[in-house]
């Protein structure tokens, strides 16, 4: 009987756990990611980003190269981000070997391989434009979406750095994050390299769905087409008895 309850309870935790995590981020604005898996530019940008910067620490191990190809990248494209050693039908593997990581981060950097599934497309966007200098953390750099967050802030040489600047508001705190050294991408630049990052990273968590999409819109075809020929015979048959 014991067991069981304990059981019951293990349970309850683990089912409140998404809610919990909800909660503690139910104060923080997500901005909108403007996320389109139709713009195959974009998704080859992200995808280029995500091969020279991200894949250094990160895995995407249920993420082969030549899934590529479904974004209309080309082979000779795709062997160009493949690191020496690899094949095409190769996984995306992580550069740094997992325990070095572990070590140089305190905790091993998690597989993106369905990062956008877990987190959100939303939340993706704006945790990798909120990085900023805290030399209280041990790789310099805190987050404004995921405090106290482990990984270095990769994207400042590209968006440069910034502070946190803590303003009050009528007795409320807000945090807001003030440049303090440009980087070679202007803003806006920036925000559309991230709007490519994040693309990719949602196509990547479902790389079928854009097949599955164009398969859906052949077989709703289908059935209308389906439906005017039995609404035509039904009137063919039935017109003699009306």
């Amino acid at each position: 009987m014991m067991n069981a309850i304990k059981k019951l309870g293990m349970l309850a935790l683990l089912m409140s756990m998404p809610m919990l995590a909800a909660a503690s981020e139910a104060g923080v604005h997500l901005d909108k990611a403007p996320v389109n898996l139709g713009d195959n530019a974009s998704l080859q940008r992200g995808a280029k980003f995500f091969a020279a910067n991200c894949l250094t620490c990160h895995a995407a191990s249920y993420m082969r190269y030549n899934r590529l190809a479904d974004i209309g990248m080309s082979e000779e494209d795709i062997k160009q981000l493949l690191p020496e050693g690899s094949k095409l039908g190769s996984t995306m593997q992580a550069s740094m070997d997992p325990g070095s990581a572990k070590l140089a981060f305190g905790v091993s950097p998690p597989d993106l391989s369905v990062i956008a599934r877990a987190r959100g497309q939303d939340w993706l966007y704006t945790y990798m434009r909120s990085f900023y200098a805290d030399s209280k953390r041990p790789s310099g750099a805190n987050n404004l979406l995921f405090p106290g967050v482990g990984m270095p802030n990769i994207f400042a040489p590209f968006q440069g750095e910034r502070e946190l600047h803590v303003e009050n508001h009528e007795g409320h705190e807000t945090g807001k994050l003030v440049e303090t050294t440009p980087g070679s991408m202007k803003p806006a630049e920036f925000d559309a390299t991230i709007v490519d990052v994040t693309n990719y990273l949602v196509y990547m968590g479902d790389p079928s769905s854009l097949v599955r999409h164009k398969i859906g819109y052949i077989v709703l075809g289908f059935l209308l087409f389906l439906f005017i020929l039995v609404f035509a015979l039904k009137k063919e048959i039935w017109k003699d008895i009306h």
